[in-house]
């Protein structure tokens, strides 16, 4: 049994809902941005995630400076990250210069 091909519009060819909430949004051209930025919500879920991963680590028996390497490393990362994608190219440039210069000793 073969079944006949099913006609398509334009409207209906959207391939998931954020794409059709994204055109919803900003009156069906380009979505309105807000849903890509960092805000309160995002920085107050990433401080409970590093309270409670410093937490279990020390409960856990690892020494304090190792932990406090380990988090520091994890926001180093996270930083770069945001920085990245938010296209701070320039910023990212001068904290990469300052960190080679600090292990350079310069």
């Amino acid at each position: 049994m073969s079944l006949p091909p099913l006609s398509r519009s334009a409207e209906t060819a959207v391939g998931c809902a954020c794409a059709a909430a994204a055109r919803t949004s900003a009156g069906g051209g380009e979505p309105d941005g807000s849903a890509g930025r960092f805000g309160p919500t995002h920085a107050l879920i990433l401080l409970i995630a590093v309270l409670g991963l410093g937490s279990t680590l020390f409960l856990a028996g690892t020494e304090l400076d190792t932990v406090f390497a380990l988090l520091g490393g994890c926001g180093a990362i996270g930083a770069a990250t945001l920085t990245a994608a938010g296209g701070g190219r320039r910023l990212m440039t001068v904290l990469v210069e300052a960190a080679v210069r600090s292990g350079a000793g310069k």
